[in-house]
């Protein structure tokens, strides 16, 4: 991408958006469109045509999504699914008719079945039943990576898309009830520590795997893939190494400085038993991740702290 390419970063206030936004600040990209979702609703076609037509982005970063952990996934699915469909085919079309030259197309790692076979290739795709706890999200992303095909398929666009392992890193949602693991653990070990709980009890076995890649790590890999590839096949991003909910837990606790027992809740869902991505397609282009799990994860709690009095929930 040129330095002075328009550059439309949709979803520019979540975690993803925002790093990307960062990420083409500290390259160099000098002019970045944004709009809020108060400025503009990608969910409703009209305004958002509107607004390609009259702003005609270079090149488009669709971070945009309704997003949450098992609770919000479970809780509203209808909403997931709605809302995520409404922004991915409103956006994605707007930005080929309106000469958009590349779209970077941001997924999901449920996309995969929940018994693939692991580590996770991206030819696991549509191979078996999904994760139920998430499916109408896993089903709204499976279905943008359709479209990007679709569209490239039938009228030569150039859109490509890149589907992430779990994220964290500043700016992520941490409300009690709707974030994903890593925030959600993170407000409760520190407000257990400022009230000196004698315990905190997570959710489910704490035996499920996880894979976890800062948010600063991701937006460099999707610069990476809009300046680098241009193909037919999503591909996975991720850091090839995972580790299970109770030992992140316990990482969680060092970091935040708890010293409480851990406790776990079997009564609870585990989820998917494991999740790691296959980040071989992209490692062999020349792109690999620089930030370590607990560097990561006390940078973000240093920015939590920081920030604790403007989260609300």
């Amino acid at each position: 991408m040129e330095q002075d390419a328009r550059i439309f970063v949709a979803g520019h206030r979540g975690l993803v958006g925002g790093a990307i936004a960062r990420c083409l600040r500290r390259n160099g990209f000098t002019n970045i469109v944004t709009r809020t979702s108060a400025e503009l609703d990608l969910r409703r076609q009209a305004p958002v045509e509107d607004f390609f037509a009259a702003e005609r982005p270079d090149y488009v970063f669709l971070a945009a999504a309704k997003v949450g952990g098992i609770h919000a996934n479970a809780a509203y699915p209808a909403d997931f699914i709605r809302d995520n469909l409404q922004i991915q085919t409103n956006v994605i079309d707007a930005a080929w008719r309106s000469g958009t030259r590349k779209l970077l197309f941001l997924g999901s790692s449920c996309i995969y079945p929940k018994f693939a076979p692991q580590p996770i290739r991206e030819d696991a795709l549509l191979t078996g039943p999904l994760e139920p706890t998430n499916e109408s999200y896993a089903l709204a992303k499976i279905a943008g990576i359709r479209m990007c095909q679709a569209y490239r398929r039938q009228y030569g666009f150039d859109a490509v898309s890149a589907m992430p392992t779990n994220l964290y890193g500043p700016g992520d949602n941490f409300h009690p009830e709707n974030s994903h693991v890593i925030p959600a653990l993170m407000r409760r070990f520190h407000e257990a520590r400022l009230s000196q709980a004698p315990s905190v009890t997570i959710w489910g076995t704490g035996s499920p795997l996880r894979e976890f890649l800062h948010v600063d790590d991701m937006a460099e890999a999707c610069l990476f893939l809009m300046q680098n590839y241009s193909d037919y096949e999503h591909v996975n991003v991720g850091c090839g190494e995972d580790l299970s909910i109770l030992e992140l837990a316990r990482l969680m606790a060092r970091v935040t400085g708890y010293a409480g027992e851990i406790l776990t809740d079997p009564e609870k869902p585990d989820g998917t038993p494991r999740k790691l991505m296959d980040n071989a397609k992209l490692a062999a282009m020349g792109w690999r991740p620089r930030i370590p799990l607990e560097e990561g994860l006390a940078g973000t709690y240093a920015w939590f702290c920081d920030h604790a009095a403007e989260i609300r929930g």
